[in-house]
């Protein structure tokens, strides 16, 4: 267990603690999900916003780090705050 990483010994340790319980119908979780995930990823509107070039070249700038493309992560961004699960975590 030593060569793990130490998000995956409290993971490892998480399931070994009976934390994690099966459902009773899989089938029917994966699909609930599944028709989540198909609608938080469907876009379908378009908008245009004017920002500083400084901060265009940051998000693209973490983007790239990121390794998805800029208008993905603002985005992301937009979609975690409104659903009040974006995170500050600052510099």
């Amino acid at each position: 267990m030593s060569d793990l990483e130490k998000d995956e010994r409290e993971l490892l340790k998480s399931v070994e603690s009976g934390e994690w319980k099966s459902v009773s119908d899989r089938d029917a979780e994966l699909s609930r999900y599944r028709d989540y995930a198909a609608a938080s990823l469907k876009k379908d509107r378009r908008i245009n916003i004017r920002i500083s070039s400084k901060d265009l070249n940051a998000l693209q700038k973490r983007a790239l780090q990121e390794g998805i493309p800029y208008q993905t992560l603002v985005s992301s961004i937009l979609h975690k705050y409104v659903a009040g699960r974006f995170e500050d975590i600052g510099p």
